[in-house]
């Protein structure tokens, strides 16, 4: 079987490219190339998915393929990534929320336009395979996206988006693995990936650099609307935000919420960051045919433990989620993904918070 797998330079990928061809697969290393910006006044020089030093990540992923003894392609994905990533992207911050770009390059270019590329180049495969951590498997042809086994890696939230089609052509090597575990095997391997650094962010620098927006003064406001100070544009600041505010306070102060139409930054103290309510638009079910109501578990965040819920479809794109416990700092324009136990079911854009 001829598996092609997405090569970012990383120890992640480059490991999942190793494991399938120590499984005795015929394996193709592949990058989708997605900066088309120059490197002028851009600060965005770190170790991230998006951002100038792509070059120097092809390098490095060419480098690892030729260790590993593998062929490499690049494939030219860049206008793709920046209609629907950074157009979404630049959108959403305008439009006072926070967007996930992750979410959307990973169903719609990392698992969309790379493979579709590869197959329009005439590179033949099987499947598609990637160094994210979490797993597929399949009953009865229904095809289910699962948490990886490393709690403090998984990345099941960000595959949320994918759909029954993308799910039976995938491959993730790394599911079953702990991050220490892939590591040491890139170690004992002698990767020249084995010690580079992960990837924190899609972007590595100020995200104004990207949003290339003139500055819109407005006022900060306390919750029963008293002007605190200025601002420079709401897209300057995102929910939960604690530090960079620029107003004095005995207490700290949160970034509450964000109104385009006031064209105001909302902020209060701790206790007014809690709510338990949203609603859910846009969501892409994995699990088809679930009840109208359903009590299962929900992230807001990446990075958080699945929390109970009461999810109340509304119809099968949008849904009503109440939390059982408070949440902090629920960001209009994140993803809520929705989970049983280990399996995702679906999740969706946050619309609304209560």
């Amino acid at each position: 079987m001829k598996i092609l797998v997405g090569l970012s330079g990383g120890v992640d990928s480059s490991v999942a490219a190793l494991l399938l061809k120590k499984q005795g697969y015929d394996v193709i290393g592949a990058t989708m190339s997605i900066w088309k910006g120059s490197e002028k006044n851009i600060t965005g020089h770190k170790d991230a998915c998006y951002g100038p030093d792509e070059k120097n990540s092809i390098e490095e992923a060419e480098k690892i393929a030729k260790q590993i003894g593998i062929p490499y392609h690049v494939f030219d994905c860049a206008d793709k990534y920046e209609d629907i990533v950074l157009k979404n992207f630049k959108s959403e911050y305008v439009e006072g929320r926070t967007p996930n770009p992750c979410v959307w390059c990973n169903a719609y270019i990392k698992f969309g336009a790379l493979p579709v590329a590869a197959k329009m180049q005439n590179v033949e495969f099987d499947k598609f395979a990637t160094g994210h951590y979490a797993r597929i498997t399949e009953e009865n042809g229904i095809y289910k996206l699962k948490r990886g086994v490393d709690p403090k890696k998984d990345q099941s939230y960000f595959l949320h988006r994918l759909k029954q089609e993308q799910l039976k052509n995938i491959i993730l090597p790394l599911g079953e693995y702990t991050k220490e575990e892939i590591r040491n095997i890139a170690i004992e391997n002698n990767l020249l990936s084995a010690n580079k650094p992960d990837s924190q962010d899609f972007y590595g620098g100020d995200y104004n650099e990207l949003l290339n927006l003139s500055p819109k003064e407005g006022n900060i406001v306390d919750t029963d609307g008293k002007i605190l100070g200025k601002h420079q544009g709401i897209w300057n600041y995102t929910v939960g935000q604690r530090k960079g505010i620029g107003i004095a306070s005995t207490e700290a102060l949160y970034v509450i919420s964000l109104n385009k139409d006031t064209n105001e930054v909302v902020v209060g103290h701790l206790d007014k960051t809690f709510k338990k309510e949203l609603t859910a638009v846009n969501i892409n079910w994995i699990i088809q045919d679930l009840p109208q109501q359903i009590k299962v578990q929900a992230k807001i965040r990446s990075t958080q433990q699945p929390v109970k819920v009461n999810v109340i479809k509304k119809d099968e794109q949008t849904a009503d989620v109440i939390f059982d416990d408070y949440q902090k700092s629920i960001a209009i324009g994140q993803s809520v993904v929705f989970y049983d136990n280990d399996t995702v079911l679906g999740g969706g854009i946050i619309n609304n918070v209560y």
